[in-house]
């Protein structure tokens, strides 16, 4: 996975820089392009690895190992190929600490909150396990005289996942642990900021006994996307990340005549009812929207208090709350978050903070300006939080992707309803009430794609799909469940007749029909 070096023509990195590689056909490649992102450890700032950035030759090596190896896999019954699914999930039970560790140094969450990327992940892996069942198709005996028809699922062949950031464990197994089990072979491009859990979590499938090629990891950039995307031989394409890479990545995949599914931004709002216990409501708001520094697609990041009275309590709670998070090192004890991942990131955030004083919203705490002592070059932002925010707003329209949580006020339930429902994006929403009638009027009638009820972050279990609508989602088929499944194979339908030698019926010029 890695190794010291040092690179020719850029200078001497320090001893303790790793140098990771791409893995291709089952061994580990460096890279052959002289260029290389900066992985950082966000809690103290420091360059710790230099990644790759793959040439499109070597995406294509890698498509070319990928399509070699994907006969072979896809021909073993599903059973042989979910063993090798429940052989990887032992192997990362028994390394699942040092996963996260290895996780919350590069990407910035704790070590708890690694752990649970790392569980979400293996969660559809076990679901996945179940292709025996999930690939059956249907049979009709009898669909006409001496006619059955029946139906068949069968991988597409070469199929490729773009996954994020922000949840290196989770997305590269939401991808590839369904493909794998269609009987597909899988090209994973993970982020090039935190990319050594996939890079582990691919070593560990070929410990399992996946076969080389079958699965291969080319880290990059853009250069290494468009390689996808263009090659024939791929034939369908995951991504999450950003609304406007997720929405070039679905055009140029389904222009090249693939398969797309493709995730984007949010702005997950929770409507709080006046009846419902703000305490709760208060709790539930902190980790959801500060939770991971706020990095997650999922991560609440608009409150919609329903009537003044509520909003005024609701403000108060969740201010005197925020000033008490304690913010630190990823591996660090008792920390509630840590650093956001790159120092671009936190530039980012703290540009749309001070948009969002310009514009006139009420800044009731104000997270730049954060430090730890020892960790001073760290990437941190303590808890920021806004109240009087209008859909005008900059800050309530676009996503911010940091541990900014917004407070925008309701006169009554319809207007709740109505803001997410509005908005651009419609990826999650919740609602905390004590009302059944009201949660269900708010669950048949809101326009977003996943819906909580006193349920902060209403991720789906892994048997049940996860995607969002609106330009939170490009796409038919969703992530997990059987929407994995579907993705990932093409149907193939059968009608069959056998007749005795002694039939004859003679040509027929009408079209068949079943009577």
């Amino acid at each position: 996975m890695a190794s010291e070096a040092t690179q020719p023509g850029a200078g001497v990195w320090a001893p303790n820089v790793r140098v990771l590689s791409h893995l291709i056909g089952g061994e580990h490649v460096a890279g052959a392009s002289s260029r290389f992102g900066d992985v950082y450890d966000p809690s103290t700032g420091a360059v710790q690895a230099k990644v790759p950035l793959a040439t499109t030759a070597e995406v294509q090596a890698a498509i070319a190992n990928a399509e070699a190896a994907q006969v072979e896999w896809g021909a073993q019954n599903p059973q042989k190929r979910a063993r090798v699914l429940l052989r990887f999930l032992e192997l990362v039970a028994k390394d699942t600490k040092n996963l996260a560790r290895l996780l919350s140094s590069e990407h910035g969450k704790t070590v708890p909150d690694a752990i649970g990327d790392i569980q979400r992940g293996v969660e559809v892996v076990e679901f996945a396990a179940g292709a025996p069942h999930l690939l059956k198709g249907e049979y009709t005996t009898g669909a006409g005289t001496g006619i059955d028809v029946y139906s068949l699922r069968q991988p597409l062949g070469v199929v490729a996942g773009i996954t994020p950031f922000n949840f290196p464990a989770m997305i590269p197994l939401w991808k590839a642990g369904p493909a794998l089990a269609a009987g597909n072979a899988f090209i994973l491009k993970p982020s090039e900021r935190d990319p050594s859990v996939p890079l582990r979590l691919a070593e560990l499938f070929l410990e399992a006994g996946l076969p080389a090629g079958v699965l291969n990891v080319v880290n990059g950039d853009k250069e290494a996307v468009d390689a996808i995307l263009h090659d024939d031989r791929v034939k369908a394409v995951g991504f999450v990340g950003s609304t406007p890479i997720a929405q070039y990545i679905y055009e140029t995949a389904a222009a090249n005549g693939k398969r797309a599914q493709c995730f984007g931004g949010a702005k997950n709002h929770m409507i709080v009812m006046p009846d419902a216990d703000l305490d709760q409501v208060a709790d539930a708001l902190i980790g959801a929207g500060y939770g991971s520094a706020g990095e997650r697609c999922m991560a609440i990041s608009v409150a919609v208090p329903v009537g003044e009275e509520t909003a005024d309590a609701l403000a108060a709670k969740l201010a005197e709350r925020a000033k008490d998070l304690k913010v630190g090192p990823a591996l660090g004890e008792d920390n509630d978050y840590g650093p956001l991942v790159t120092a671009e990131a936190k530039q980012r955030v703290e540009h749309y903070i001070q948009v969002g004083i310009d514009e006139g919203a009420t800044l009731l705490a104000d997270g730049r300006g954060h430090t730890v002592p020892g960790y001073e070059n760290g990437f941190y932002l303590g808890p920021t939080l806004f109240d009087h925010v209008t859909p005008e707003h900059t800050i309530y329209r676009e996503e911010i992707f940091g541990p900014v949580l917004i407070i925008a006020r309701a006169k009554d339930y319809e207007e709740a309803l109505s803001l997410p429902s509005t908005h651009e994006y419609g990826n999650g929403v919740s609602i905390f009430t004590r009302d059944g009638d009201t949660a269900r009027d708010f669950a048949a009638r809101v326009n977003t794609g996943m819906v909580g009820v006193n349920v902060p972050i209403p991720v789906p279990i892994a048997y049940h799909t996860f995607g969002g609508w609106k330009r939170s989602g490009f796409g038919d088929l969703n992530q997990h469940g059987p929407d994995a499944f579907r993705f990932y194979t093409k149907t193939k339908t059968v009608t069959s007749r056998w007749l005795s030698h002694d039939v004859r019926e003679g040509a027929s010029f009408v079209i068949p029909t079943m009577h």
